[in-house]
C-alpha cells in the first residue's frame, strides 16, 4: 500500500459530492483522491480504472444504489467501503458486506478522522475479529441494539425492524430533518414524493416503496396507490355507494381510500363499518 489512501467519493448529490472531497482535503497527508463519481457506474468504471484502497459511498443513488455497487465489485479489486448517508436504517446492510465504517450526515469531522483511521487498520491487514467487534460496535451505536441482540440479529439473517424517527428530505444545499410523527399525509408527484408536515408540504426524491419501508405501518398505511395517511390524523370516515371512503385528517385535507386498499387498513379504524 502507497504512503496515502487512494480513494473514490460517490454520492448523486453534488454539494454533497464537493462537500465530502473538501473535508477530506483536511487529511491530505492521509487521502489522495483519485476520482469523484455521480453514480454507481462511473464508481464501477473508476475501480477498475484507478484501483483505488478506499471509497466513500452515498447508499440511496438512482439507478444503482450503494449496496448495488457492492455487489457488482469484483473481490480482485475490492477496496474498502466506508458507507455515507443521511438514513441510519442501513446500518446492518452495511455490516453484511463488511463496510469499513458508517457515515451519518452531516458528517463531523472527528468520525471521518475515525473513520480514515479505521480504513488503513483494514488495509493494514487487521485481525478479523478485532474487525468484526469494530463492525458490532458501529452497528450498536446506529440501532441502538445490545451487542447480543446485534448478534442474534445478523446470525439469523433478518434485519431488525427499526422504523425511522424522523427522515431527512434534501432542499438544495441544505437537508431538512423531519419528524416522522409530525407528518400528517404523502402523496406521489412522478418521480417524487409530497410530505405533508403541519400545513407544509416537503418535496422528497424517492420512491413510494422505499419511503413506505421506514414508516412504521402501525401508524402509517397507503390508503391510495399513490398515498400513504397517518392513521392518528383519521378524525373521519365516510363511506361511498361505490364502495370507497374518504377520509377527514385532523388538519382538514380530504383523503380518498380506493377500495383495493380497504381491506388492507380495516382493522386499524374500519372495525365498525
Amino acid at each position: 500500500m502507497s504512503d496515502k489512501i487512494r480513494s473514490i467519493v460517490v454520492d448523486d448529490e453534488s454539494l454533497a459530492r464537493e462537500g465530502l472531497v473538501m473535508r477530506l482535503q483536511q487529511f491530505d497527508e492521509q487521502v489522495e483522491i483519485v476520482a469523484s463519481c455521480r453514480n454507481g457506474r462511473e464508481a464501477l468504471q473508476a475501480v477498475a480504472e484507478k484501483e483505488p484502497d478506499l471509497v466513500f459511498l452515498d447508499i440511496q443513488m438512482p439507478g444503482m444504489s450503494g449496496f448495488e455497487f457492492v455487489k457488482q465489485l469484483q473481490q480482485d479489486n475490492m477496496p474498502a467501503i466506508v458507507f455515507v448517508t443521511a438514513y441510519d436504517e442501513f446500518a446492518v446492510d452495511a455490516f453484511e458486506v463488511h463496510a469499513v465504517d458508517y457515515l451519518l450526515k452531516p458528517i463531523e469531522e472527528d468520525r471521518l478522522a475515525l473513520a480514515l483511521e479505521r480504513a488503513e487498520q483494514r488495509l493494514q491487514g487487521g485481525q478479523p475479529d478485532n474487525e468484526k467487534q469494530r463492525l458490532l460496535d458501529i452497528v450498536m451505536g446506529l440501532t441502538g441494539k445490545s451487542e447480543s441482540a446485534v448478534k442474534e440479529l445478523l446470525e439469523s439473517g433478518e434485519a431488525p425492524r427499526k422504523y425511522s424517527e424522523r427522515i431527512a428530505i434534501k432542499d438544495g444545499s441544505s437537508t431538512i430533518f423531519v419528524n416522522v410523527s409530525d407528518i400528517d399525509w404523502i402523496d406521489a408527484a412522478g418521480d417524487y414524493m409530497c410530505v405533508h408536515v403541519k400545513g407544509e408540504t416537503h418535496i422528497m426524491r424517492t420512491t413510494m416503496k422505499e419511503l413506505e419501508a421506514q414508516l412504521d405501518p402501525d401508524v402509517f398505511q397507503r390508503v391510495h396507490r399513490s398515498t400513504i395517511v397517518n392513521l392518528e390524523r383519521v378524525e373521519k370516515i365516510s363511506s361511498h355507494i361505490n364502495g370507497e371512503f374518504h377520509l377527514t385528517l385532523s388538519c382538514g385535507t380530504a383523503l380518498k381510500m380506493s377500495r383495493s386498499y380497504k381491506d388492507k387498513v380495516r382493522h386499524f379504524f374500519l372495525q365498525d363499518k
